[in-house]
Formats: C-alpha cells, structure tokens, sequence
C-alpha cells in the first residue's frame, strides 16, 4: 500500500504543481477537472449514482472556474445553477446533492481567483498547499510518536490533540518561512495565521470524514491509486483555500503579505 501511494503521488504531483506554477488557463484546467471529480464522487456517496442530471451539474460546475478568468460574475453564477440543477433533480438527497456541488465548487473558485493575483498569487497557491502537507506530516508524525487524548474519535478514530498541534506547529513555520522568503511586513503574524489555517485544515478533513461515515464509505472513490478519491486528498485544502479568500476580501491584501 505505501508504494503504491508513492507512486500515485510521483505521478500526480508534477502535473498539478506545474498547473500551479503556470497559471491563468493550465490552473483553471486543473480546478475545472479535480471539481467535476469531486462533484462526481459526492453525488456517488451521497446518492450511490451520478445521474443524466448531476453529470450537467458537474459540466457546468467545470465551466465555473474557465469562466472566472473572463467573467467572475458569470462564474459565480455557474456554480449556483449547478447546485441548483443538482438539487432539484435529486429527490431525497436533493439537499446534500447541492451542498456537495457548493462544496466543490465555491474552493474551486477561491483557489482560481487567489492564483489570478499576479503579485504574490503563485506563492500563496503553493504556501497553500506547503502549509496543507505540513499539516497532514505534521499531525501524522506527531499523533504516532505521542498519541494520547483523541479528537474526535466518533468521525475520526486515529486523529489524536497531539497530532493537531503538531500539525499545526508545522504549518506555522511554514507560513513564518514563507513571509520571510517574500519579505512580508509581518512574518510572525502570517506564521500564527498559518498555524489556524492548519486547525482549517483539519476541521475539513473531518468533515469530510463525517461525511463518508454518515452514509457508509470508507473512500469517495478508488480514482487514486492507495489514496482514495480527489475529496480523500484535498478536504483540508478546500476549507483552507476559503479561508484564505475570505481574510483576503476582507483585508483587501494578501494574506501573505499582512
């Protein structure tokens, strides 16, 4: 299973950060298909199928982060004509089904839009994504070597306090080395910034890890070899990623530059 794992990532890894790295079009790309999967496999937990009608929800939840590059009020709109195609068309789970296409699409967007800055928008994908892994590395290594006191043991049996800490201990030199590489005013905030971003993190992986147990998965899909599904792997980017967007709105500067 660890080879395996290591492979899927040796695979993955170099397409998606080059996405990263480029921007504009090869980023968008990249969210438009990891959205269209992920609203797959929601609906196949969700519903245990994918629709005539929740596969036009995931193409016009693809379209929304192209669209965003030309015309954001369009692409918002996409999104909420997705939710809203998915949920009249889904019966019993009409709901969920809804929330599932807002839930991959509003990150979708929020990471498209934090690339399109051309300040500092590169490095805040890529600090998003450094501070996410060392966050995982970080709560893996620390919940092994010191245990204790868990979680939330109903959601997530092996995810211990330890490992949150650790995690986010992580994810806080990341942020700190990362505002110093750019010469942010205020590296110590960013690093304290970072460190609650990895408590996101988290709250996201569990979510969805509540998700899957609500109604009975162990995995959204088996799409990654020894991973899982794409939700599998990014649940704590998806709830970081907004958050950054969010203080970033509100601040009206990039987080990384605070």
């Amino acid at each position: 299973m660890l080879q395996t794992r290591v492979l899927s990532a040796l695979v993955l890894a170099p397409p998606a950060l080059l996405a990263a790295w480029w921007g504009d079009v090869a980023f968008a790309v990249l969210a438009a298909v990891a959205a269209a999967i992920m609203c797959w496999e929601w609906s196949t937990i969700v519903a245990k199928e994918f629709s005539i009608v929740q596969r036009l929800g995931a193409v016009l939840l693809a379209a929304a982060p192209l669209t965003l590059l030309v015309a954001p009020a369009v692409a918002v709109a996409l999104v909420l004509v997705a939710a809203a195609v998915a949920g009249l068309a889904g019966g019993v789970h009409r709901t969920w089904l809804a929330g599932g296409v807002l839930y991959a699409g509003v990150p979708a967007l929020a990471l498209v839009w934090l690339r399109g800055d051309y300040a500092v928008g590169r490095e805040t994908v890529f600090w998003l994504l450094l501070l996410v892994w060392a966050t995982d590395i970080g709560a893996y290594a620390s919940g092994r070597l010191i245990g204790g006191p868990k979680l939330l043991r109903a959601v997530s049996p092996n995810k211990t306090w330890a490992g949150l800490i650790g995690g986010m201990i992580c994810a806080a030199a990341v942020g700190w080395g990362m505002a110093l590489v750019l010469g942010s005013a205020n590296p110590p905030m960013v690093g304290l910034g970072s460190g609650a971003l990895a408590v996101v993190a988290q709250a996201g992986d569990l979510f969805e890890s509540w998700i899957k147990r609500r109604f009975g998965v162990k995995d959204s899909s088996a799409i990654i070899p020894g991973h899982g599904g794409v939700l599998d792997r990014v649940d704590g980017l998806l709830a970081a990623a907004v958050a950054v967007a969010v203080a970033t709105l509100a601040s009206g500067v990039p987080v990384l530059l605070w």
